[in-house]
């Protein structure tokens, strides 16, 4: 049996550091070297996380010391801004480390990789900065990306999350008594994930975000203008041709609902209706936030830095 690559994990106690864990205890060739949570320093990591085989206690380290403990992989799970301080303890005590980043701090360096596999797997394969994709992001880029050559217009997204995705720091986007029996836009221009999906298409794309009472699971509506007259079932087929032999993309014909999402490995996408006039697109895709959205992406991405195959430890 061959030594595992061991992962440190900063950023533990959160909801996507949860199934993390969960992803690295039953990974065959992963083992989680240390675990950083302040708040649960000194608990056993199986505390929240019963899969963890390792018998890891959750540890209040700071950038160096995190940097000085030995480890193959370093995935930082932490709120956006707080990166930076790791990643410079990094590279100046183990420059050969990989990162894989959840945050939104590097998603617009051209010095890391941008970890959306299913679009980018061939710059991310041995890259030791990655920037993992937003949730939302990831959803968007992949309903649109197969009519990109086809655009006449700015695509137009409405999506709906779970409060999952506002992160375990309280404010009104994860009060569930404020969201019981609601639905809250936010971000109503300029949202992280609208410039995100802009920079990595290459296309403008307009994006209004909302929460709902539902702990996890998104669901995003494309309204995507053409400049040429297609069928619904040529816009079928265009993602048929484009996410064949992808094991994470499902596609059906029918609109997937928000609970088709939740608890996916993948993306779910469909819908495909054409505008009566045929010269606008309407696609639905629906994903778990915290899994493709996060912590299965991120499993991608190491096992591609790594050289293991992409979905070793996810299937």
């Amino acid at each position: 049996m061959s030594t595992p690559f061991l992962v440190g994990l900063v950023g533990a106690r959160g909801h996507t550091g949860r199934e993390l864990i969960r992803l690295i205890a039953g990974h065959p060739e992963l083992m989680l070297a240390y675990a950083v949570s302040r708040e649960f320093a000194g608990r056993p990591v199986s505390d929240i996380a019963p899969e963890d085989k390792d018998e890891c206690v959750f540890e209040a380290l700071g950038p160096e010391e995190a940097a000085k403990r030995r480890s193959d992989v370093v995935i930082l799970a932490l709120p956006d801004g707080a990166a930076s301080d790791y990643v410079a303890a990094i590279e100046n005590h183990a420059p050969d480390r990989i990162i894989v980043d959840l945050s939104a701090d590097y998603r617009f360096n051209d010095d890391w990789a941008y970890g959306l596999p299913e679009l980018h797997r061939d710059k991310i394969a041995g890259h030791k900065r990655i920037a993992n994709p937003g949730c939302y992001a990831t959803a968007m880029q992949l309903a649109i990306a197969p009519l990109l050559t086809r655009l006449n217009g700015v695509p137009s997204v409405f999506g709906v999350s779970g409060y999952s995705g506002a992160g375990t720091k309280p404010s009104p986007k994860n009060d569930q008594e404020r969201l019981k029996d609601n639905l809250m836009p936010y971000a109503l221009t300029g949202h992280n994930h609208e410039r995100e999906a802009t920079r990595h298409l290459g296309a403008k794309v307009r994006f209004t975000p909302h929460v709902h009472p539902a702990f996890r699971g998104i669901v995003v509506t494309a309204h995507i203008p053409l400049a040429e007259k297609m069928e619904s079932a040529a816009l079928a087929k265009l993602f048929e041709e484009k996410y064949e032999g992808e094991p994470l993309i499902a596609l059906r014909n029918a609109p997937p609902e928000l609970k088709d999402g939740t608890n996916r490995k993948g993306v779910l996408i469909g819908g495909f209706t054409m505008s009566e006039d045929g010269g606008h697109a309407v696609i639905v895709a629906a994903e778990d936030n915290l899994l493709k959205g996060a912590a299965v992406q991120a499993i991608q991405n190491v096992n591609l830095a790594l050289g293991l195959e992409e979905l070793k430890g996810i299937l």
